[in-house]
């Protein structure tokens, strides 16, 4: 990225190393030039914007504000380069994306894959986000977009397309449990379980079930990870509980099986795919929300084995 502002670009590395002799390491400038810009600029400001302690630099509230501001700026700059670029006909640029742990494998890196195959200019920042998390990056514009569960409800955000997960079990494929396509919560009593626990996003749907049927779940295994619980039910540890997104790769590789649960207190979760009202995609985003948009349905229940797995 061009050094549009030297000052910034010194005043953000210091402010996150917390240090001029590191930041001037990584900046590969004198350290004495790091100094002299932020001493001018404090000046200019009437306050200091670090405190000098012994062990190194700490940013004061001023500092605190700079920062954010800082952040802001190059993500600004970033978006301004790509949209020159794109008018230069360039398929370049970089994607920041945000998505929940249950796409970390399948659809979402085929599509990365993809884009790249097409354009190597474009490179990719993928985080794996809680829910919350996920969602608080796309709204800030802190990412480009991003993929979490129930998002209409937000008014900074725009939903490009969205598709129904459901709950239910997983059982290794031949398992008896597997059989069914729908099942009644009440049938996993007596089972042992591998089930989700917080931040998970559906640890909130198994409570509502708990305290609304009165089964009491036979818990072998908990966990906040969707993979180690995969993975758990893969060993024949237990039955799991997962939603239909958790598992569409190895549903569709014929490794588990998926049985909705079909109480009818259990409503759907929202998947959306997201970006910020108030920001514009830029070029290399907008091919990738194309990519993205184009496949997404795929993401929804009811899950076939044969489907496809990418864009």
């Amino acid at each position: 990225m061009p050094a549009l502002s030297r000052f910034l670009r010194y005043f953000l590395a210091v402010g996150r190393l917390g240090s001029i002799r590191r930041a001037a390491d990584e900046l590969n400038v004198s350290a004495s030039a790091i100094d002299r810009q932020i001493l001018n600029v404090e000046a200019t400001l009437g306050m200091p914007l670090f405190e000098r302690l012994p062990t190194g630099l700490r940013l004061t509230a001023a500092g605190e504000i700079m920062m954010a501001a800082g952040g802001k700026w190059q993500k600004n700059l970033a978006d301004v380069i790509a949209q020159i670029e794109d008018l230069r006909g360039l398929k370049r640029g970089h994607v920041e994306i945000a998505v929940i742990d249950a796409l970390a494998k399948g659809y979402i890196p085929a599509v990365i894959q993809s884009v790249q195959g097409k354009y190597p200019g474009i490179s990719v920042g993928a985080r794996v986000l809680e829910n919350d998390l996920a969602r608080q990056a796309t709204a800030r514009g802190e990412v480009d977009f991003g993929i979490f569960f129930d998002p209409q409800s937000y008014r900074d955000l725009a939903v490009r397309a969205f598709v129904d997960v459901v709950l239910g079990f997983v059982t290794p494929s031949g398992h008896p449990f597997g059989a069914k396509r729908e099942a009644r919560f009440s049938a996993c009593s007596g089972s042992k379980l591998i089930v989700p626990a917080k931040p998970l996003a559906v640890y909130e749907q198994i409570s509502v079930l708990e305290g609304t049927t009165g089964v009491v779940m036979e818990k072998a295994v908990s966990s906040d990870n969707i993979q180690m619980i995969t993975s758990l039910v893969l060993q024949g540890v237990g039955i799991g509980i997962l939603t239909s997104l958790d598992v569409i790769t190895e549903v569709r590789r014929g490794l588990l099986s998926f049985t909705r649960i079909s109480d009818p207190i259990l409503r759907p979760m929202t998947l959306g795919l997201c970006t910020a009202s108030a920001r514009t995609p830029s070029y290399a985003a907008a091919m990738m929300l194309q990519e993205i948009e184009n496949g997404f349905s795929q993401l929804s229940y009811p899950l076939s084995i044969e489907g496809p797995t990418g864009p």
